[in-house]
């Protein structure tokens, strides 16, 4: 499956099915949990659909994770402030969140690099012959 195709797929699904629950939600009269319910299905959308970034074999993983970046910043910080999870009345409220996404996906960016960096390694290894 083309990758196009397969990030469709992959963020399409969770935002359909948050966003027809939200909108259930919304039409029992729970706006709260309604908007809650589909900030939640863009992000893991978006999330889902951008892992196909790191599987672009002739882009370098400076370039992977700059577009990635861009996708999550035009996505996710945006439905972190629309989701209602968190005070946004002032500019340090705002701020804060800024830096919990920052935070969070620094975290997360190092944590899986780590990860993948060493079980690459261990499949690069030869096999013990004994």
């Amino acid at each position: 499956m083309k990758l196009r195709r397969r990030a469709i797929l992959l963020a399409g699904i969770p935002v359909i099915v948050m966003t027809g629950i939200g909108a259930a939600l919304y039409a029992q009269g729970d706006a709260v949990n309604g908007r809650s319910t589909i900030a939640a299905g863009v992000i893991s959308g978006a999330v889902a659909g951008a892992t196909v970034i790191y599987q672009l074999e002739r882009w370098p993983l400076w370039r992977q994770s700059a577009v990635h970046f861009a996708v999550m910043a035009a996505t996710v910080l945006p439905a972190l402030f629309l989701g209602g999870w968190f005070p946004v009345d002032s500019t340090g409220a705002v701020f804060k969140v800024i830096g919990m996404f920052l935070t969070v996906g620094a975290v997360l960016w190092s944590t899986l690099f780590l990860i993948f960096r060493h079980l690459e390694r261990r499949a690069a290894r030869p096999a013990n012959s004994g």
